[in-house]
């Protein structure tokens, strides 16, 4: 081969090779990995970025790098809209989602880790009335938290668990198609936004004739999606959904503010009557590593399903604290004092990471 062969093959060739840099992000327990430019590629850990000991990155390093695991139509949307959200799997590797953006010093990536292997409610470590949540016949059940608070990991294990014991027909709609599920007692049928179908909304007009038992909606993202997952709740499914909200109260308040003022008697009516749990999580640092999760759950029951009738929202926190070994019900205050109590997360990371840190700074002084 030329000197000139060898120089534009040096071109060509990534600066990194990503499969290899993505497998050993793994090695470390990374939940992410991101790509800027002018930096070293970074991993998160605990909450936390951490620099690798790698060449800092050019904007071409990123393009090379990036590029190779596109297809050719992946590499014209992004050209076209500078913002591409996709997921992928490397064989003998692992699985991930990625999303590539522009920023003013050029593209920007970032991989997050989806393991291959969808753990139980059990192995995740949840609540046992999760169990029972999931053998309702009908209703919407929500789980909530900001991005990286294991949302779909819970509702993968929600599926994961109704896969193990029941033959039901579940329809995923996600952006992009996180766990992959098995065919096990019951039977997939999982569509990606933008590749499998044009939208949410779009997926959920024509869900119903897909004659799904269960209804998994990735993003519950505008009035038109609400109101089908609400339709469906109500008409013989359950349907799992996500919002970005940090308790079940605020989520009660973001769903009616999708709607116009005529149209918000309608949906409380709606979720009163369809509402079976808000579970909001939150992914906390641990003392020695590691994270934990903590959940407030709300369950739905009579005095719930009023209030959310009769406008009255800010009473739910009240009420999920009445007769809690009857209702299941926890609030995450309760949750994080147990785990301060067990000496799993500190008094720092309590505070910072709860919805009402004036209520739990007060209980944490007095202990």
């Amino acid at each position: 081969m030329s000197e000139e062969q060898t120089s534009i093959e040096e071109e060509k060739a990534p600066p990194i090779d990503i499969k290899k840099l993505l497998k050993s992000v793994l090695a470390y327990g990374s939940s992410d990995l991101h790509l800027v430019v002018g930096s070293e590629p970074q991993i998160r850990i605990d909450k936390e970025l951490r620099p690798l000991n790698l060449p800092v990155l050019t904007d071409k390093d990123i393009e090379k790098m990036s590029y190779t695991i596109l297809e050719d139509k992946q590499k014209k949307d992004f050209e076209e809209h500078n913002e591409l959200d996709f997921s992928f799997e490397l064989p003998g590797i692992g699985r991930f989602r990625a999303n590539y953006y522009r920023t003013i010093h050029g593209i920007g990536c970032a991989f997050r880790m989806i393991p291959l292997d969808i753990p139980t409610l059990d192995e995740y470590g949840n609540p046992p009335i999760f169990k029972e949540l999931i053998k309702r016949e009908k209703g919407l059940i929500l789980v909530t938290g900001p991005t990286g608070s294991g949302k779909s990991t819970t509702l993968a294990s929600m599926l994961h668990e109704i896969n193990l014991t029941e033959r039901k027909h579940i329809l995923t709609v996600e952006d992009p198609v996180e766990f992959v599920h098995k065919n096990i007692k019951s039977v997939f049928s999982q569509r990606d936004v933008g590749t499998n179908t044009a939208s949410f909304a779009s997926a959920m007009k024509y869900a119903l004739r897909q004659d799904p038992d269960i209804i998994l909606i990735g993003e519950m993202r505008d009035a038109e999606t609400i109101g089908a997952a609400l339709t469906a709740a109500e008409t013989g499914h359950i349907v799992f959904g996500t919002l970005h909200t940090n308790s079940a109260p605020g989520t009660i308040n973001r769903i009616i503010d999708v709607f116009t003022g005529e149209e918000q008697a309608q949906t409380r009516a709606q979720l009163a009557s369809s509402l079976i749990a808000v579970v909001s999580q939150t992914l906390i640092p641990k003392i020695g590593g590691g994270k934990v999760a903590t959940q407030e759950i709300m369950i739905t029951n009579p005095a719930i399903a009023n209030q959310i009738r009769e406008d009255k929202v800010h009473q739910l926190y009240s009420q999920m604290q009445l007769n809690q070994q009857e209702t299941k019900m926890t609030t995450q205050t309760q949750e994080l004092l147990k785990l301060y109590e067990a000496k799993k997360i500190s008094k720092e990371a309590a505070i910072k990471n709860s919805n009402r840190p004036e209520e739990l700074r007060k209980i944490l002084d007095v202990l």
